[in-house]
């Protein structure tokens, strides 16, 4: 029982790449570029080849340490601010209110822009904080009503978390960044926010390459004449969710966008996200206990 799409995509400037609207009216590319575990030294790079590959959209985060390197990439390209999506997210070590207004400063100064189209918080982190991520949420409300932030978001957040910033404040998450892929197809977060016009980004799409190798996959693979990787990346787009494989290797990078010149049919889309494992599929932290902090 996969939730509906109910969200109507239509064209970029960049060529093939499917807009979806965010609740607040503004458009986010559906396919994008991440850069989690690209060390900062190749980050401009990276994203520069991305860019010229045709990539608009591009995701990193305060704890990546790689901004710097993500702005100067998009100035490399010479593609037009105006062109490029690109998302950060806060530190879990700043959720408190000012400390959150510094470490924006911080990701504007180093992405030498005077925007950014999306911010999210980047773990809801119950545990800490006296469990407070309202009062974060709301100092991210500032940084939208400001402009600073085009639109606000939250990742790894649960059900519960989202009901309660639904209870307390006044503005829905555009998205909510989860990990998701066909292991761990996360349905009961993404059907709440498909209820709620919350758009689902997904992380992890591949399952760190776990999925790449099951015989389900690779059979799909064959019949469509694409790559493992290029299936798994197509599941995600044609369930309605946002995407943004990660690879340093200007081959990859090149290969991951290539996904729109092919559909897969319902029976697919059913045989991929019947390898749901539950819980037992998760990859990453669970949202509800994880509490690193970086040094």
């Amino acid at each position: 029982n996969k939730p509906t799409e109910r969200h109507t995509a239509v064209m970029t400037s960049a060529p093939e790449i499917p807009d979806l609207v965010l609740n607040d009216g503004n458009r986010i590319p559906q396919f994008g570029f991440g850069v989690f575990q690209i060390p900062p030294a190749d980050t401009a790079s990276a994203v520069r080849t991305a860019l010229e590959a045709g990539y608009r959209h591009i995701d990193t985060a305060e704890m990546y340490q790689n901004e710097k390197g993500v702005g100067q990439g998009v100035r490399d390209a010479g593609v037009d601010r105006g062109e490029v999506f690109i998302t950060s997210k806060l530190n879990n070590g700043f959720h408190k209110p000012d400390d959150a207004r510094r470490a924006f400063d911080t990701t504007i100064e180093a992405l030498g822009f005077d925007y950014v189209d999306l911010f999210l918080i980047h773990w809801p982190l119950p545990t800490l904080y006296d469990g407070d991520f309202v009062s974060t949420w709301q100092t991210l409300e500032e940084f939208k009503s400001d402009g600073r932030a085009r639109s606000i978001g939250v990742s790894n957040f649960q059900v519960h978390h989202l009901e309660r910033l639904a209870r307390d404040t006044e503005t829905v998450p555009a998205v909510n960044q989860i990990e998701v892929h066909p292991y761990f197809t996360n349905d009961a977060v993404r059907a709440y926010g498909i209820e709620h016009t919350i758009l689902t980004e997904a992380w992890s799409p591949i399952a760190q390459g776990d999925v790449l190798d099951d015989p389900v996959v690779g059979q799909i693979a064959q019949k469509v004449a694409k790559t493992p990787a290029q299936v798994v990346l197509r599941w995600h787009i044609e369930r309605g969710d946002i995407v943004f494989p990660k690879s340093s290797t200007p081959q990859r990078i090149r290969e991951n966008i290539d996904i729109f010149d092919f559909e897969l049919s319902d029976d697919q889309i059913d045989e991929l996200t019947g390898l749901d494992r539950g819980e037992a599929g998760r990859r990453g932290p669970d949202p509800d206990t994880f509490d690193w902090i970086p040094k």
